[in-house]
């Protein structure tokens, strides 16, 4: 399988990269001013912004907040298929306070006993090294104020 490359090909993939590397003067030409951000797309790109973050905020707020209610309709709807309540009925299915304590409490000592234990000995060997930079006093960056007398 052969390809055939032109030389209008080659030249313009030439091009292509003598402009990819001449980046300086792209560069040198940008200039941020507060005109710029003014006149051009800047502040409506920014109110876009703030749209979409605000927006998405509020969707995760009424997702959080309607949570609990889905979860209630689906345990609902499982009991009424298998029978346990009525079609029509509208007790809640809800679990109590203490229930929730007792399985959060019941989980989080099952999860730490799982954990391992380990030594809590910690050895500590000081090495001789020759001098270094990194804990020299000399380099620091404090500099000590000079006090005027008046």
């Amino acid at each position: 399988m052969y390809y055939q490359v032109s030389a209008d090909t080659i030249k313009s993939t030439v091009d292509t990269i003598n402009n990819s590397l001449n980046t300086d003067q792209l560069f040198n030409k940008i200039e941020f001013t507060p005109s710029n951000i003014l006149n051009s797309q800047g502040i409506f790109i920014s109110v876009v912004g703030y749209l979409v973050v605000f927006a998405s905020l509020l969707l995760l707020y009424l997702m959080f907040i309607n949570l609990s209610r889905f979860l209630q309709f689906r345990v609902r709807s499982k009991l009424t298929e298998k029978g346990e309540i009525g079609s029509g009925s509208k007790t809640g299915v809800s679990v109590s306070g203490e229930i929730n304590a007792a399985i959060s409490t019941a989980l989080y000592l099952y999860f730490e006993e799982v954990h391992d234990f380990e030594s809590t000995v910690l050895t500590i060997k000081k090495v001789q090294r020759s001098y270094s930079p990194w804990s020299s006093k000399i380099y620091g960056l404090r500099e000590y104020p000079v006090k005027r007398r008046k």
